[in-house]
């Protein structure tokens, strides 16, 4: 079963002679727990794909379904629980909240929707992250590999069915890098998420169930790991 179908969508941004066609008729779908890469040359059309899946931005034409939902004929309210519940979102800067501590970021998204973790999923969270010892530490007392998977954690912490990451080593070092890659693939299979992720990385793409080139706007499906680009 297709968990994200995106059907002809396209994206203009600019008039005239400065218009710059960002997306051009992309159209591809993704199963229930893969994960897919996503790479490509700067401007080519991957962040701007990331933000219609995620309904960041709108289409000037086309669909996007989440678990069979029309996320552009939501109202704008409606969207933004939809949103909350059903997408995690990993970005390269971690945007996490300063003053609180780790468990604390982790559990906000659900603090936001009026809802009471649930403790035993916070567990076994911290568990997978390795992040138990940490649960009581601030950002700025973890390094960024250890901050990057407290931005993981807050992702997962909703159960969302589909997880976008954009560039999300794109701060750490190689070996940190790997180990974020280790734990969005256990993650995914663990807790049967679906995960797009975009990055410059041709090696991190290599560890994905299937990799999307994107190239001026346009996406060409290459297959399983291990393809060469």
């Amino acid at each position: 079963m297709d968990l994200l179908e995106v059907r002809s969508i396209s994206k203009t941004y600019g008039s005239g002679e400065n218009a710059v066609q960002a997306l051009k008729n992309v159209s591809f779908t993704v199963p229930k727990g893969e994960f897919v890469a996503v790479v490509g040359e700067s401007g080519s059309g991957k962040s701007t794909l990331l933000n219609m899946i995620g309904a960041l931005d709108a289409a000037d034409s086309g669909k996007v379904f989440i678990d069979g939902k029309d996320i552009f004929a939501m109202d704008e309210s409606r969207l933004t629980v939809f949103r909350r519940r059903n997408i995690g979102f990993i970005f390269q800067a971690f945007n996490l909240i300063p003053e609180l501590n780790v468990e604390q970021n982790m559990i906000f998204p659900l603090l936001l929707d009026y809802q009471r973790p649930d403790r035993k999923y916070l567990e076994e969270l911290l568990e997978v992250l390795g992040l138990k010892e940490r649960r009581s530490h601030l950002p700025s007392q973890l390094s960024g590999g250890q901050q990057q998977r407290v931005a993981i954690g807050r992702a997962l912490i909703t159960r969302p069915s589909l997880i976008l990451a954009d560039e999300p080593t794109g701060n750490l070092d190689t070996r940190n890098s790997s180990e974020v890659i280790a734990l969005l693939r256990e993650t995914s299979k663990r807790f049967e998420q679906t995960i797009i992720m975009i990055t410059h990385n041709r090696s991190i793409a290599q560890t994905a169930d299937r990799i999307l080139h994107m190239s001026d706007g346009t996406i060409t499906d290459f297959g399983g790991k291990g393809v060469h680009i």
